[in-house]
């Protein structure tokens, strides 16, 4: 009997340490930072570039450090209307947003078969709604697809993007539990075009990861501006940049931070 329950004790014990290993991964891989389809299960696919073709170089694979401030202006949007990069989030997150993301946090080892999504070009009116994460993989196809319809409307150049960011749209929607397309109001930018911006448009940097498929701008029909920067910054993927004036949240895949 002695034999019997000292067994079972030691069978407890070893089963805590388990659990305590399994989450002191979970924080190595950082999957505490992300919800739904992004968690430890597919951080071997996270921040894949799409190959690019005909000689385009594309970024190295991207890092997401938490940073609280940045000393010199980053790369994305520098400053507009008084909000600057690397500022701290000073306003509470709307409860609703807290909750849902808690929710899908909860299952952290959980990967959908597959991610869909809905995506509208205000500029073009080009739409498409597509599934480009099916089984482990990204659909080839799918993202030659969403590469084309985030090119530069300006000179209609198509530029690889980022499936970090196309994952953070779908776990965007995930939270604000939608089904609604997300108006895109700026994906990728060339040199010429981010150049001309720099020029005619204040708070436009100089080396956007706009210019790399790395950043987007968007926003959502009926969702108010301030309600998807919430779950942005939720989501604690990257960069977030809420322009109320515009009436438009921006995302990329830089650095934690918001402005």
């Amino acid at each position: 009997m002695n034999k019997e329950l000292f067994k079972k004790e030691m069978d407890i014990e070893d089963s805590s340490v388990t659990s305590r290993r399994k989450f002191l991964k979970q924080i190595a891989c950082g999957s505490l930072l992300s919800i739904g389809g992004s968690g430890v299960a597919s951080a071997a696919v996270r921040n894949v570039i799409y190959p690019a073709k005909h000689g385009q170089s594309h970024p190295q694979p991207i890092k997401h450090n938490i940073k609280s401030s940045h000393t010199a202006v980053s790369h994305g949007h520098a400053r507009l209307h008084g909000h600057s990069q690397g500022r701290i989030h000073s306003h509470p997150i709307d409860p609703k947003i807290i909750s849902r993301h808690a929710s899908l946090s909860s299952g952290n080892y959980y990967t959908p078969s597959h991610k869909t999504l809905f995506l509208e070009h205000e500029h073009t009116g080009d739409s498409l709604k597509l599934t480009y994460f099916e089984q482990g993989r990204y659909v080839h196809g799918a993202l030659e697809e969403i590469n084309f319809l985030m090119r530069d409307y300006h000179t209609d150049d198509v530029h690889p993007i980022d499936t970090a960011l196309l994952d953070q749209l779908f776990d965007l929607n995930e939270i604000l539990g939608i089904n609604k397309p997300i108006h895109i109001v700026s994906g990728y930018r060339s040199p010429f075009t981010n150049a001309q911006l720099r020029r005619n448009t204040p708070g436009v940097a100089e080396h956007s990861f706009h210019m790399q498929g790395r950043a987007i701008d968007i926003r959502i029909e009926g969702v108010q501006a301030r309600t998807i920067k919430d779950a942005a910054l939720s989501m604690a993927q990257g960069g977030v940049g809420f322009y109320p004036y515009n009436n438009f949240v921006h995302l990329d895949t830089g650095d934690i931070r918001t402005w």
